[in-house]
């Protein structure tokens, strides 16, 4: 287990802190962030609980989401987070998320953020296999994760009874060997 410390160009992925949860509650209250997420509006009082809860995980634990800050490091302010978990069965495969702040998308955060952790997990971690799961109406997500390199292996269709109605979802994955072609 350890702590997670991802530096890209513009960005620091690092463990959320109280220090976050103004930052945090901004988007997290927002209907349209969390339209596609598994998660719904937060008060400020949640987002500092689920910060809290969070704070005693760390990377490497089989079968547990772990949420991770996406700080501008410019500014020192959160423009998102992101998760990832380690399955629980085969530490060498993992899952990914990433939300992005309503006040901070379209500047090309969220693909830094992706590319940064695809970096950690298979070049300096060695994982096998990266998916991620995504609502089928998510277009921006479905193209982030295209122009990335994800393939999409499967179509859910109105697998989750989400927000009061049942929503489809795509698989995307990425392999290390897809990762180290991309890169040559």
């Amino acid at each position: 287990m350890e702590l997670l410390n991802i530096e890209t160009d513009r960005l620091i992925i690092r463990h959320l802190t109280l220090n976050d949860q103004a930052d945090f509650h901004v988007y997290r209250s927002n209907p349209e962030v969390t339209r596609y997420q598994g998660f719904d509006v937060m008060t400020l009082e949640e987002a500092g609980n689920f910060i809290r809860d969070n704070a005693a995980k760390q990377f490497g634990k089989a079968g547990e989401w772990v949420q991770y800050a996406i700080e501008n490091k410019e500014y020192g302010k959160l423009v998102g987070d992101c998760a990832i978990k380690l399955d629980q069965y085969d530490t060498r495969i993992a899952e990914i998320g990433i939300t992005i702040s309503h006040l901070e998308q379209k500047k090309g955060y969220a693909k830094e953020a992706m590319l940064g952790i695809l970096t950690f997990l298979f070049d300096q971690k060695n994982i096998h296999r990266v998916s991620e799961i995504v609502d089928a109406e998510n277009l921006a997500s479905i193209n982030l994760l295209k122009s990335i390199g994800f393939r999409q292996e499967g179509h859910f269709i109105e697998n989750v009874f989400f927000k009061g109605k049942w929503g489809s979802e795509y698989q995307y994955a990425m392999l290390k060997r897809e990762w180290n072609m991309r890169k040559s």
